[in-house]
């Protein structure tokens, strides 16, 4: 069996031109973003919406995607190092890690939570609809349609990065990571390669929810007041009931993130899964009872 694990210890740097290196995991979260910026123009293209209100838009979710992600990182795992010193909330906010000599290294962002990422996206779209004065629902819609390609990527992002590792297994399709955190006893052991699964998870909502927009797109005709109208909310709830319902379960085949939650019942990430699954299935029954009126 041992022979069929998968080992694993990709280069994290997918090119380089001269001293300057592009990471995989960055150039997936590039790649994301592209794949979510044209479903979302597309949409607003067949929903006949101007150009002008669109554009605004890729603005406020990176923004509001890179600065929820950060903040969530740091305050919902690592608060006792960010935000109990000068040092750790400076570098909460910049890209930069103070070195043992006092000098400051570039880094990156280097932790970023999806929980915080989609609080920040769905406050930047709440400045973004009263800047263009499109409805709320039709916003959010949109992108709940264009979001789950971009968690994908995102995930094939720390999956290159051999992090947010799997719990120890001997399932023939494990994966060996060459990291710290997949040490046991001083040796590297296979381990569920939990981001992949994670990534193929949010590939098929993806696929299935443009299936839904799709026929009632093309059959919007006849049936106006579907509950699968973009604008009534669906979309957005339908979105946030998969990805966070299967983010509560996936938990459980997860190391630990952080050492606090060692002992845990539930980790931090399935505690915050917990408010958006309610959310996403009010969202769905909502637009159910408003096409039934």
């Amino acid at each position: 069996m041992t022979a069929l694990f998968i080992d694993w210890q990709p280069s994290v740097e997918a090119f380089s031109l001269g001293s300057f290196s592009v990471r995989w995991y960055s150039l997936l979260w590039c790649i994301g973003l592209l794949f979510s910026y044209l479903v979302a123009q597309r949409i607003f293209k067949q929903m006949k919406v101007a150009d002008e209100k669109f554009e605004p838009m890729f603005f406020y979710c990176f923004i509001g995607i890179l600065i929820g992600a950060r903040l969530g990182h740091c305050i919902f795992y690592e608060p006792s190092y960010y935000l109990t010193s000068g040092k750790g909330f400076i570098e909460m906010l910049i890209p930069f890690h103070q070195m043992a000599d006092g000098s400051w290294k570039f880094t990156g962002y280097e932790g970023l939570a999806s929980h915080g990422g989609t609080i920040g996206l769905i406050i930047a779209m709440v400045l973004y609809w009263k800047k263009v004065k499109l409805s709320p629902w039709f916003v959010l819609d949109v992108l709940a349609l264009a979001t789950p390609i971009a968690a994908c990527c995102i995930r094939l992002g720390n999956l290159m990065n051999s992090e947010i590792l799997g719990n120890v297994t001997d399932v023939p399709w494990a994966f060996i990571f060459h990291s710290g955190e997949s040490l046991v006893d001083g040796v590297n052991v296979p381990r569920h390669p939990a981001q992949l699964y994670e990534a193929i998870a949010y590939l098929i909502f993806f696929v299935a929810g443009a299936t839904i927009y799709w026929r009632w797109y093309k059959g919007k005709g006849a049936d106006e007041k579907s509950p699968t109208a973009v604008g009534t909310g669906f979309y957005f709830g339908f979105c946030l009931a998969t990805i966070f319902t299967f983010r509560f379960f996936i938990e459980f085949l997860k190391k630990e993130q952080v050492d606090f939650e060692q002992g845990m019942p539930l980790d931090m990430g399935q505690l915050l899964s917990i408010p958006f699954v309610i959310l996403g299935t009010w969202c769905m029954i909502r637009a159910k009872k408003k096409a039934a009126n």
